[in-house]
């Protein structure tokens, strides 16, 4: 495996986008402000990054249809390794942060540690298995699906296993009379 060329595929799955999405940030945030971009744009990233991982997820599927169509035994062999793994690290990662974590620590150390560094795989595995590389796109593919539906029932028990979120403290009381009160007719 030719690590410069690995290196390389790694800056232009993670790295390049990763600026691309910088520097639009800073472009748009120029060109209408911080708070329009917070308000109006902002919150449109994560759906357009959720379309963009599907499709990804569906192309590496399509790449590899006819041999799942021919061998559906295929999906298990790589879903019970990726299920340990992934049933691994979140027991890890729920233990230690459980027992040396504050609550909200311990929470950010879960999805911080076990949902990460699939498209540092995927630019691994395309250069490490070259043709076979799509093999290994599947594997990254459905471990996305696994990650985010373990993701979801993760959160189910998040309570169960840190306890309860602290309340938060109520809001201080306003002791400005109401607008209206400040003009009585005379």
């Amino acid at each position: 495996m030719d690590v410069l060329l690995v290196m390389r595929q790694i800056v232009v799955i993670v790295f390049l986008p990763m600026a691309a999405g910088f520097l639009t940030q800073q472009i748009l945030v120029k060109r209408y402000g911080m708070a329009d971009f917070q308000q109006r744009m902002a919150p449109r990233f994560p759906a357009l990054s959720t379309v963009g991982v599907v499709g990804i997820v569906f192309i590496a599927i399509a790449l590899k249809a006819k041999g799942i169509a021919a061998s559906p035994q295929q999906l298990g062999y790589i879903l019970l390794p990726l299920t340990a793994i992934y049933g691994f690290n979140f027991l890890l990662s729920t233990l230690v942060g459980r027992f040396l974590l504050p609550r909200d620590d311990a929470i950010a150390l879960v999805y911080g540690s076990v949902m990460r560094n699939l498209s540092i795989a995927l630019a691994i595995a395309i250069n490490a298995f070259g043709p076979q590389g799509s093999s290994a796109a599947l594997v990254v593919a459905i471990a996305y699906i696994v990650q985010v539906q373990s993701a979801a029932w993760y959160v189910r028990l998040t309570d169960r296993l840190f306890g309860p979120a602290e309340a938060a403290p109520p809001p201080a009381e306003d002791c400005r009379p109401p607008a209206h009160a400040a003009q009585r007719p005379r």
